[in-house]
């Protein structure tokens, strides 16, 4: 069974030695890992990434892979542009290769945490951005990168767990931290711990 080394739900690195703006980055890394690790050691067919669920509809594992990539890479977008800095994540693009083609979303995957690595550490938490969202009207919302890097580490895993889901439609078997928040594997570790 392949083994995933990176688990987000362990409390590394702790918050006490590294920068807030670095744990998020070791977070959204990890979260992204993820689904490298289960287009290399659980998907075996280019066609269970376009597999429809049967109980969310339209919903994909390749939409959602594509979907939860995407807002770590408008956000890299916009913060490796001079200010101000505009984010829109409702600026997506669709029906990408990376949603029926494994080799082609490792390869956006990949791309998405080199883009990570470059920016986030030339970045502060409290750089200003200011959000567009269409809820459907446009609205607009004064935020920082840190609280969004926060929100799509956070809306990526929301995702990986409808990837689970559909998953366990096909009968594949992910590892236990798969599509889980971070504060819930923590506490559930401490569950187990006797606390």
């Amino acid at each position: 069974m392949p083994s995933n080394n990176n688990h987000i739900g362990q409390a590394e690195p702790s918050s006490g030695t590294v920068a807030p703006l670095m744990s998020l980055l070791h977070v959204s890394k990890t979260v992204l890992l993820q689904a490298v690790d289960l287009l290399d050691n659980y998907l075996t067919s280019d066609d269970q990434l376009t597999v429809s669920s049967k109980f969310l509809p339209g919903s994909t594992i390749g939409k959602h892979l594509r979907h939860g990539r995407d807002h770590f890479v408008l956000l890299m977008d916009s913060i490796s542009s001079p200010p101000p800095h505009v984010l829109s994540y409702d600026k997506r693009s669709r029906n990408t290769p990376m949603e029926h083609n494994r080799s082609a979303a490792r390869t956006a995957l990949m791309e998405a945490i080199q883009q990570l690595d470059t920016h986030v550490p030339q970045a502060q938490m409290d750089t200003p951005m200011t959000l567009h969202a269409v809820t459907p009207d446009l609205q607009e919302f004064q935020t920082t990168f840190g609280r969004e890097l926060w929100f799509a580490g956070l809306h990526c895993v929301h995702h990986w767990s409808m990837v689970r889901f559909i998953a366990g439609e096909l009968n594949i078997q992910l590892t236990d931290d798969f599509g889980f928040a971070p504060s819930t594997l923590i506490y559930q570790g401490k569950l187990q711990q006797g606390m």
